[in-house]
């Protein structure tokens, strides 16, 4: 699949190269797995050092690091380098007579390798950054332990870095260009299922285009296949960021996918206080947010929990969930269920879909949903703009013949009452406006 999308971050890594000729500078790329970090930083820079932190012995890793370094940079190291402090050290001393890009891939594995790894770059970076020319790169997918690594006071790196880019899925803009370019006769459901499945993670929508899977069947064939990567995706990617409780996590996450969606809701099933873990969830890892209503008052006590990211919204509620279905490879099971549950489920993205297209066209100030207590008058979509005083309000359906605007309209009247000066446009969005 061809490179997409990505202009901006391409043009923020050139000019911080750039401005690296001058004094070294550090960069600091994140997003979760999939995301396509290690593909743009490759496209930005073609002429790079690229160090990929694997987990092995230090000394091992800084054999293979030198070997890498030598050949890339045409340069002899000579004695035996078997710390990676030594090896920086090296590095930062020779970009005081040459420029170059030095890129350190899943850099919060050296906490598994050697945690005072950092305290020792800190200490070398502070002394040699203004007098080197060194444009230094560190991508991790780990989110929770480059969070840590760059944003917690008390650990060595924290504001050392000069930029930070974290690296979000493809607009629904790119996913339509794509499939415009791959699957020129798409239909809407396909766009449908292709941004639900995808979530616009660069990895998943590279598996699909490569494999022509363009039809809701054929990306689930592909999904529900022996040795198919999605199977052991959810489990394989989170599993290390949640460490040994994950199994509560998981429970947690695949509840929520299933559309328990309140604290209580939770509790009540898992029988256990989760507070803890919600917050983790939210502002550690960032798996979830919370959802209020729009308007609601700070403190406000109604609110919901959502998966923010597409595909682990689907592994927890179709692969998680019938995991002693996936475990006998009873495949067909599984796809007949999602097959069932297809129209409602979709029903969610098509929603989510309306508010990213709202987002881009940058009319609005504010874009949320709407609901009274004991989940009253639901309403789907509100798009406020303060400064027009205009307020769009939607109800987002798959079959545009079960809108009902005026149904809408009743739903809205409280609204209404408390924003008299606005102006409203009420709207019915459909499958059929994708």
């Amino acid at each position: 699949m061809k490179f997409y999308n990505r202009e901006k971050e391409l043009q923020n890594l050139r000019a911080i190269e750039e401005a690296s000729k001058v004094s070294s500078k550090m960069t600091v790329v994140v997003g979760r797995r999939r995301i396509g970090k290690t593909t743009l930083i490759k496209k930005a820079y073609s002429d790079r050092v690229y160090l990929f932190v694997s987990k092995k012995n230090e000394a091992l890793l800084c054999d293979e690091f030198v070997t890498i370094i030598q050949n890339t940079l045409d340069v002899k190291i000579f004695g035996e380098i078997r710390t990676f402090k030594e090896l920086f050290e090296y590095l930062m001393e020779l970009s005081k007579t040459r420029h170059f890009t030095l890129v350190i891939d899943e850099f919060q594995e050296f906490l598994h390798i050697n945690s005072t790894v950092y305290a020792d770059m800190q200490n070398i970076w502070d002394s040699n950054k203004d007098r080197t020319k060194i444009n230094l790169v560190l991508s991790g997918s780990i989110y929770s332990l480059m969070k840590k690594i760059f944003e917690d006071k008390k650990e060595p790196l924290f504001g050392r870095s000069n930029n930070k880019i974290h690296l979000k899925p493809f607009s629904v803009e790119t996913i339509k260009e794509i499939l415009a370019e791959n699957s020129p006769t798409y239909s809407a459901d396909d766009l449908l299922s292709f941004y639900m499945l995808t979530g616009g993670v660069a990895k998943y929508v590279e598996i699909f285009v490569d494999n022509s899977a363009f039809t809701l069947e054929k990306q689930l064939e592909l999904i529900f296949k022996e040795y198919s990567l999605f199977l052991e995706e959810g489990k394989n990617l989170l599993v290390e960021e949640f460490g040994k409780e994950y199994t509560t996590y998981f429970s947690i996450l695949s509840l929520i996918a299933s559309s328990k969606t309140s604290r209580s809701e939770l509790e009540s099933i898992l029988e256990k206080n989760i507070g803890g873990y919600l917050d983790r969830l939210e502002n550690e890892y960032t798996i979830i947010k919370k959802v209020k209503p729009i308007f609601a008052k700070e403190g406000s006590r109604t609110l919901k929990y959502e998966i923010i990211d597409n595909f682990f919204n689907f592994w927890f509620r179709f692969i998680y969930k019938y995991r002693s279905a996936i475990e006998i490879e009873n495949y067909e099971y599984v796809k007949k269920i999602v097959l069932r549950d297809y129209a409602t489920y979709s029903g969610k993205f098509l929603e989510k879909y309306f508010v990213e297209q709202l987002k881009l066209s940058y009319d609005y100030g504010d874009i949320g949903s709407y609901w009274e207590r004991g989940n009253q008058n639901e309403i789907d979509i509100i798009a406020v703009n303060d400064e027009k005083k205009t307020m769009l309000i939607a109800e987002v359906k798959r079959n545009p013949k079960k809108i009902d605007i005026k149904v809408l309209e009743k739903k809205a009247s409280k609204l209404m009452a408390k924003h008299k000066k606005y102006e409203y446009e009420f709207l019915g969005y459909s499958l059929e406006d994708v």
